[in-house]
């Protein structure tokens, strides 16, 4: 008598990675490298030292002397700027791409997505001084100009992951009954399209504007006097040593993008 294999039979004959020798280790391995500098960065920004790398006891002064620290406070409002403005505009333009991903043909739509997708293949460096170059060749200013328009290229794609992911699972019943009754593309796109993706929009919006805060190539070559953003001054702190003030900016960069991305992740949860 033969038994056919549910999908649940299937799937418990998949591979076990944690089966293979050495794997346990290196994934130890691994995550210790990836996150023991974060906690050495969380921990020395209480040292009460001058000296970052030498501990001498648990103080909060240099929250207080970041909290009050008028460049800091600058380069921050720069950067709520940029990352705002450039949210907003990679937000709209990566609905635009998902939508009109939907009409195209198969083979345009890879030669699309390739397109869109180059910036998180290219490496930024090759993307910031290319971007450099073409701002003086047309005659683009340096600063908060150039860099809204620098970050809405390269946070357009991960504005659209979401999106496109969550237009891959949406049921078309809606929109072929809308259309029965008579309602036109406008108001199908304002009553049932935007609002079932409203979840994945903000989501993508969320990490569009995580990335945008958190970057750091880009914005050095494009930045221009007047226009420093946040992880570009930290940069210009450590090049003569590196403080406990250093490390407290850092951890609250650090909890504001970690913030961010968990509430990206959980939308992107609560809609599935």
């Amino acid at each position: 008598m033969s038994t056919t294999k549910t999908p649940s039979t299937k799937r418990g004959k998949l591979v076990n990675l944690r089966n293979f020798p050495g794997f346990t280790s290196t994934s130890w391995f691994v995550m210790f490298f990836l996150y023991i500098p974060l906690v050495y960065v969380v921990i020395y920004s209480f040292n009460s030292s001058r000296i970052g790398s030498i501990w001498k006891g648990f103080s909060v002064k240099w929250y207080g002397k970041v909290l009050h620290n008028t460049d800091i406070q600058r380069a921050l409002k720069n950067s709520l700027e940029v990352g705002i403005s450039a949210t907003i505009l990679s937000t709209l333009l990566a609905v635009m791409a998902a939508l009109g991903l939907l009409r195209m043909q198969r083979a345009g739509k890879a030669v699309a997505m390739a397109l869109i997708g180059a910036p998180l293949i290219i490496a930024e460096v090759v993307l910031a001084v290319g971007t450099l170059g073409l701002f003086i060749a047309v005659g683009v200013p340096l600063g908060k100009v150039g860099l809204i328009v620098a970050h809405t290229a390269f946070c357009v794609p991960f504005a659209l992951l979401p999106i496109r992911a969550r237009l891959s699972q949406l049921d078309m019943a809606p929109f072929e009954a809308a259309s029965d009754l008579g309602a036109n593309e406008r108001q199908i796109l304002r009553r049932i399209t935007l609002p079932l993706l409203s979840p994945a929009i903000i989501a993508g919006a969320l990490l569009a504007f995580a990335i945008s805060i958190d970057d750091f190539i880009t914005s050095f070559f494009v930045a221009g006097p007047g226009s420093t953003t946040l992880p570009v001054y930290i940069f210009g702190m450590i090049r003569s040593t590196v403080t406990p003030e250093v490390n407290a900016i850092s951890t609250l960069l650090l909890l504001f993008s970690s913030i961010v991305l968990i509430g990206s992740y959980l939308i992107q949860r609560k809609r599935r």
